[in-house]
């Protein structure tokens, strides 16, 4: 029964990070590379400053960063709490912002709490970090 927890949670860790940082992430990113290389406005940058962050342009990378890096991170198993404490930190942030701006917060919220599950307990299971940890790596 234990394989098959540590399966599914592995799972879980797989889709949650490719999907934050392919659906979240990559547009963030994308967006920080036009900004800071091609000479586009990147509006995400107006809504950190929105939520009295000082240099939002530092704070809005640092988020685009934790959505992309980290989520890649997280779904393949490396710095498996690293990348999760990160992930928290910036989906507590996103909570509050929703929750202050009356829209839906239910998205934030999940990878808020699946990233606090995986910063509890570390990449297990099919992960580079468990790798590393048997020697196999």
């Amino acid at each position: 029964m234990a394989r098959f927890s540590s399966i599914a949670l592995s799972l879980l860790r797989f889709a949650t990070g490719l999907m934050l940082a392919l659906f979240h992430g990559l547009g963030k990113v994308n967006g920080a590379l036009g900004f800071f290389f091609g000479d586009k406005e990147w509006r995400f940058i107006q809504g950190v400053a929105n939520l009295g962050f000082p240099i939002p342009v530092v704070f809005a990378s640092l988020s685009a960063l934790a959505e992309f890096v980290g989520g890649l991170l997280l779904a393949v198993g490396l710095f498996t709490r690293y990348a999760s404490a990160f992930i928290a930190i910036n989906m507590a942030v996103a909570v509050y912002s929703h929750l202050v701006s009356n829209t839906r917060y239910e998205l934030a919220l999940l990878y808020f709490l699946i990233s606090l599950v995986y910063l509890f307990k570390g990449g297990e299971g099919v992960s580079i970090d468990s790798f590393i940890r048997k020697g196999k790596v």
